[in-house]
């Protein structure tokens, strides 16, 4: 993972934490959550398969936050020999991840 931040004082005396503030700069950042959320659903997908189940983000963007994931190793990129075959699956972190986002899917159910 990235290098931390200092820990950040707010103007009310708050002190936030800098795993946290990481964490949600993370998984707030934009489609990040939704590619997390689509690997949960399906383990394994090749490129286009993530591409077609969030349709408006591009496929630029896509690249950048697949590679910003597997750089924060909660995706993993594979390839096979002998084959022009990528796909992309959730690494143990990434599946860590998912009371988190049923935790989100609760409350959006409730509040959204």
């Amino acid at each position: 993972m990235p290098k931390l931040a200092e820990k950040k004082t707010t103007d009310s005396g708050c002190t936030l934490c800098p795993k946290f503030t990481q964490t949600f700069m993370m998984l707030g950042k934009k489609w990040n959550g939704l590619i997390i959320e689509v690997l949960l659903e399906q383990p394994t997908l090749r490129f286009k398969d993530i591409a077609s189940a969030i349709t408006k983000c591009s496929d630029r963007v896509l690249c950048e936050r697949l590679k910003e994931l597997e750089d924060e190793q909660i995706v993993v990129r594979r390839t096979y020999a002998g084959s022009s075959r990528v796909d992309y699956a959730l690494t143990e972190r990434g599946r860590e991840l998912a009371p988190v986002m049923k935790a989100v899917h609760e409350w959006s159910d409730k509040w959204c």
